[in-house]
């Protein structure tokens, strides 16, 4: 009688092939700069800053995946297990951070446009989405963390952040329908994330206030 064995999930080549993609997909997004000049046009100062909406999209998605390599790296300092569970969780965020390009290219050419802005709202979405489920899923594992060296408050603050990640990106889609360019300024300086944390912190630091007055 053959025994089943549990198979061993490859930790550290899973996080080398992420790095690797996310790479990869960073480097795409400046493919699409792209300045539409004849060859026997002298260049001016004005061609330089026609396509200003593609490199706002350039921005946008650079800061957004190296903010999500950020998150994904702080993650997988505290995680030190992995099953196919939290490796397939993996390979969807993984998906959604590749479609990134596609969805700044869209964002790039039709700038404004609420199609382009509620597909790329949506992408973000659902990157923001799948983090949350990476970092739920391995949380609520007793053996994927060292939760004993793990600061509690780091825990909540992690998930709280998390948190207004997805609530900005939801709030980008929902906006996009009737406010696409104010969608795109959520996206671009995440102020609800901004509020929503100076709120959470200042109410942290008022009850500190508070216990060390007693």
């Amino acid at each position: 009688m053959k025994m089943y064995h549990k198979k061993e999930i490859a930790y550290e080549r899973i996080l080398f092939f992420s790095d690797a993609v996310v790479a990869i997909a960073i480097t795409l997004l400046a493919l699409e700069l792209k300045i539409e000049v004849p060859t026997d046009k002298p260049l001016s100062f004005a061609d330089l800053l026609a396509p200003w909406h593609q490199y706002l999209a350039f921005i946008l998605s650079f800061l957004n995946i190296a903010g999500f390599w950020k998150t994904h790296h702080d993650f997988f300092i505290c995680i030190k297990r992995m099953d196919e569970k939290l490796l397939y969780l993996n390979i969807l965020w993984l998906f959604f951070i590749v479609a990134l390009p596609f969805s700044t290219s869209v964002l790039s050419n039709h700038f404004g446009n609420t199609p382009a802005i509620f597909l790329y709202s949506l992408n973000i979405f659902f990157i923001s989405v799948c983090q949350n489920f990476i970092w739920d899923y391995s949380a609520d594992r007793t053996d994927f963390m060292d939760k004993e060296n793990i600061d509690t408050s780091y825990q909540a603050n992690t998930r709280i952040m998390l948190n207004l990640d997805m609530l900005n990106g939801l709030i980008a889609v929902i906006t996009a329908f009737f406010f696409p360019k104010a969608a795109f300024f959520f996206l671009f300086f995440k102020l609800p994330v901004f509020v929503f944390a100076a709120l959470y912190i200042g109410g942290n630091r008022r009850n500190e206030r508070k216990k060390l007055r007693r």
